[in-house]
């Protein structure tokens, strides 16, 4: 009794059994019924294009616009910046058979990634009835330049799993050529200059022809970025621009064109301020904002601008020696010239070793900057101005600075020439003396004379 007992199923388990066995019949069924084939269909989502005259119509040929417009036969001319749409339609030619299981997924290839465009049709599974379809609409921003590939696959269930891809293919282009120049103009400031062409051909009915609506500098984290711009004071008698100037204004650029546009980045915080701006800094990137005939909208980012080395270092380094920097003028003011030498210093501190390849920190142990100096001064009248001296070397230093009359010409120091220092820290130990200057004569001129001694070693810098 127990064996006959042990082999028959109970009714609980007989009836979980069966509930088991019905729910997997419907999806064995789903896999094995035949399904149409569905039709794929895929369109770039874009602004028409403006209808050339005629021949024989009322339009002369010197007219640039007419009353047609004309929808593209094919993706088109795609260029940088602008925002890539496209159409995927999912038809169902059959009259009396649904697809079945229906999937549809669509990746952007780039020349450096491939890119997954989401849409609605991402989520599950659904089936098409006899004669409809479904659609989606996918975007991305194009970001690269070169050939691209729009990849497409749709899945669907019929006797088992079966898919088909299609691939179109399309090239982007770079519609407006960006060049960043960047000038020194302080120890945290820079000035960069923006210069944008439009490099597209030249159409007909006046295609190619774009116009900027907005240049902004994005500068990192510290730093702040303020446009440079000259206001226009030449109004008619109403007060308005005149027609010329609101067209100089728009930013329209036919092709071959070009416009430049000022920034003055700088430090915001105080201590980004201190520590100035060295050569090689990153300050930002410009961004562009264009518009084409038909109010296509596309953004572009410039390259990341950064800080050039001063005049000094940049002889230097097309000299391969320090002759250059030993015969320059020590005292620079608003150059830059101290920070590239700090930045240098600390870098050699950092690594723990002494790099004889003749960096600034080599060239230049010891500087000498005046801290606010006046701009202009009046005759025979003595003017205090502070002196800030660094010691970048790796040693400690024993200095005396000279202000030596023999050297000194149009501006000559007053009071005692010679003075000690003392020991002044390595790796950017400094200190802060307060000389007076006078005026002996009218021009301009620059301080000159100005010697640093190390008082151990005897080393005299100049």
């Amino acid at each position: 009794m127990s064996s006959s007992n042990s082999s028959q199923p109970t009714d609980s388990e007989g009836s979980r059994s069966h509930k088991r066995a019905a729910s997997a019949t419907p999806l064995a069924m789903d896999d094995i019924l035949p399904s149409a084939i569905p039709t794929l269909k895929v369109m770039r989502l874009q602004a028409p294009q403006l209808g050339q005259p005629s021949a024989g119509s009322l339009l002369s040929s010197t007219h640039l616009l007419s009353s047609t417009l004309l929808l593209p036969d094919s993706f088109g001319v795609i260029h940088i910046g602008e925002t890539f749409s496209a159409y995927l339609g999912v038809l169902n030619t059959s009259a009396d058979m649904p697809v079945r299981g229906l999937t549809v997924s669509s990746q952007l290839q780039t020349p450096s990634r491939r890119i997954v465009m989401p849409s609605r049709l991402d989520n599950t599974p659904c089936d098409i009835d006899p004669s409809g379809g479904i659609d989606a609409i996918v975007s991305r921003r194009l970001e690269e330049v070169g050939p691209h590939i729009l990849r497409v696959e749709v899945g669907y269930i019929s006797n088992g799993s079966k898919s088909l891809r299609k691939f179109y293919r399309f090239n982007v282009t770079k519609p407006l050529n960006i060049t960043e120049t960047v000038t020194r103009s302080g120890d945290a400031t820079c000035l960069v200059s923006i210069t944008v062409e439009n490099v597209m051909e030249k159409q007909a009915a006046g295609g190619g022809a774009v116009t900027i609506s907005s240049v902004d500098f994005e500068p990192i984290s510290g730093l702040v970025a303020e446009p440079i711009s000259l206001e226009v004071n030449q109004h008619t008698a109403r007060g308005q621009l005149s027609a010329v100037q609101l067209y100089d204004s728009c930013g329209r650029l036919e092709p071959g064109e070009c416009h430049r546009y000022l920034f003055c980045v700088k430090a915001e915080s105080e201590a980004a301020a201190l520590r100035g701006m060295a050569f090689g800094d990153d300050l930002g990137r410009a961004v562009l904002t264009y518009h084409k005939a038909m109010g296509e909208m596309g953004k572009i980012h410039s390259s990341v601008v950064v800080c050039p080395p001063t005049s000094f270092s940049s002889q230097g380094q097309s000299t391969g020696s320090s002759d250059n920097a030993t015969n320059s003028k020590f005292v620079v003011h608003r150059s830059g010239l101290s920070v590239d030498v700090a930045a240098a210093s600390a870098e050699r501190s950092m690594s723990g070793h002494r790099n004889n390849d003749g960096s600034l920190d080599e060239t230049l142990p010891v500087t000498v900057e005046p801290i606010d100096p006046p701009s202009t001064m009046e005759l025979s009248v003595p003017e205090k101005v502070s002196l800030l001296i660094v010691n970048h070397s790796s040693q400690p230093m024993n200095l005396q600075i000279q202000m030596r009359l023999s050297d000194m010409t149009g501006v000559v120091i007053c009071g005692s020439s010679f003075v000690g220092l003392g020991e002044i820290p390595p790796s950017g130990g400094s200190c802060t003396i307060d000389v007076r200057l006078v005026a002996l004569v009218a021009g301009l001129f620059s301080v000159q004379g100005c010697y640093i001694v190390d008082l151990s070693s005897g080393m005299e810098l100049q």
